[in-house]
């Protein structure tokens, strides 16, 4: 097993910049083997891109809907001795999402291989039935060989890479483009389009991407998801929590505004208060290229970093609302005619979706105590190009949520428009205000040279003491990375744990 590189020098003392999943996640294996640790995050409350937002009874979560695997939730709380169930109540979410199609048709989504196969079964027959659990059982090797290997490491150099589970990725195929792959066992559009969109998560098109990504359709659609009683937004004070209980100091309200560096080594972070707090080490939880751009010297920013290519954004929609829909589940996806032109658009032309395919996330679904008695919370969500597209969101945003809303009655939500007591859009002008570069939440695509070794590294190359987590570094996008990126950011300050991975992918 190659070295690891972990921070040089004393390590006693560590700063975490935001209290987002991927710093809380540090925050607690760091208080765990025992450092001093200061978590600094400029809003009133943790959550970073977990966010919270309350308006008039209501209480939405302004980021991720989606929580799969929670072992990793439990894994972070296990490092100071704490239990999930004591801070967290999960609700298994059935079915996973409800995927409508514009023949007419719908197909739920269930974690059970054997209630998806009869479901296909009956929406696609039985030889697409049997296509499904060929499938399953080839994206459930991609999990067992990627994991521990390539997601669930650190990796300093391409030929760490170099495994027996390389081999087997390649010879299952895991190297190919996503779609071919999905087509040797999938011929019906319907099933193909529902078990390989979460490549958008990755910032690519199911055509280009590897189809080593198929990894995200297992967390997704076969390891299950969950979704926590009170929302999303209950994960992160359920971490901070129990971070504060077992001596992690807490600063909300707080703006770091930069790290000071001496003789190339990080020794304290400055506030917008002209506080200076002393660190040995430095976690760095912004999206990392406006870590550096904000936070560091310009001339420590790697050419890389300044040249990464990030993936589409969206437009959001938050609505409370009178009406009720008895067609939705908790998560429901409108697929339009387009697929591959979807893609196109998005990716390659950058521009609005010409037939939109969207999300619809209804919470009170699983919790009705997020709304006034009687009231349903949406949570509506439509990929955008990011602000490379060059769009004025200014006069867009208002003119694309009415088209939002017009093809949403389109789909059967009738009324939704009237039924509207409560609402905010966010649009990607939006997301780069609240700090993530190119105004996505998705962070740099996950193209071939921006995944693994080539992805940005968690540590600071010209800046000793620098540790980074979250989704713009390794591994990557989603609540599962970024809850792993905290653990490899501690891991180089710590060193490896070997006995981590016995327990989170046992």
């Amino acid at each position: 097993m190659p070295r690891l590189r972990t921070v040089p020098g004393p390590t006693d003392h560590v700063v975490v910049v935001g209290a987002g999943l991927a710093g809380l996640s540090a925050a607690l294996r760091l208080v765990g083997a025992g450092r001093e640790v200061t978590v600094i995050e400029r809003a009133d409350t943790p959550g970073g891109r977990a966010g919270l937002l309350t308006d008039g009874g209501y209480r939405f979560d302004t980021g991720p809907t989606v929580l799969t695997m929670p072992d990793l939730i439990a894994d972070a709380l296990d490092c100071v001795g704490e239990r999930l169930e004591d801070w967290l109540d999960l609700i298994p979410v059935d079915p996973l999402y409800r995927a409508f199609y514009p023949d007419g048709s719908h197909l739920d989504v269930r974690a059970d291989p054997d209630a998806m196969a009869t479901e296909v079964e009956r929406v696609c027959g039985p030889a697409e039935a049997a296509g499904y659990r060929r499938y399953v059982d080839f994206v459930s090797k991609l999990y067992r060989y990627e994991m521990a290997d390539f997601i669930d490491r650190n990796i300093d150099s391409p030929f760490d890479l170099l495994t027996p589970n390389l081999a087997r990725l390649a010879a299952i195929g895991g190297f190919r483009k996503l779609a071919p792959k999905v087509r040797q066992f999938l011929h019906d559009p319907r099933t193909e389009r529902v078990l390989s969109f979460q490549s958008m998560y990755a910032g690519l098109s199911p055509y280009d991407a590897l189809a080593i990504y198929a990894v995200i359709a297992y967390m997704d659609s076969v390891a299950g998801v969950y979704f926590p009683k009170g929302g999303m937004h209950a994960v992160p004070p359920a971490l901070a929590g129990a971070a504060d209980k077992h001596g992690v100091r807490f600063c909300y309200g707080t703006e770091v505004t930069r790290v000071e560096v001496v003789g190339g080594r990080a020794v304290a972070v400055h506030t917008a208060a002209g506080e200076r707090i002393p660190a040995d080490v430095v976690v760095l939880n912004p999206d990392l290229p406006v870590a550096y751009r904000d936070l560091l010297p310009a001339s420590v920013t790697p050419r890389r970093v300044r040249r990464l290519r990030y993936s589409p954004s969206c437009f959001l929609l938050l609505v409370g609302s009178r009406a009720t829909y008895a067609q939705t589940t908790h998560h429901t996806i409108h697929f339009g005619r387009a697929w591959k032109g979807v893609f196109r658009e998005l990716i390659d032309e950058r521009r609005l979706m010409g037939d939109p395919s969207i999300l619809v996330t209804n919470p009170t679904y699983s919790d009705p105590a997020l709304a006034p008695s009687g009231r349903q919370s949406y949570y509506v969500l439509a990929p955008t190009p990011n602000l490379d597209a060059g769009i004025d969101w200014a006069p867009i945003g208002p003119r694309y949520r009415d088209e939002l809303v017009g093809h949403l009655e389109r789909m059967g939500y009738v009324g939704f428009g009237d039924a509207i007591e409560v609402e905010h859009a966010t649009t990607p002008a939006d997301w780069a205000a609240r700090g993530m570069e190119r105004g996505t939440p998705f962070a740099a695509a996950h193209t071939f040279f921006q995944t693994g070794p080539f992805r940005p590294t968690n540590v600071a190359p010209k800046v000793a003491g620098v540790v980074f987590a979250g989704s713009g570094t390794r591994p990557g996008v989603g609540v599962p990375m970024v809850l792993l990126s905290g653990r490899l950011a501690a891991e180089r300050i710590l060193g490896p744990n070997p006995d981590y991975r016995s327990r989170a992918w046992r």
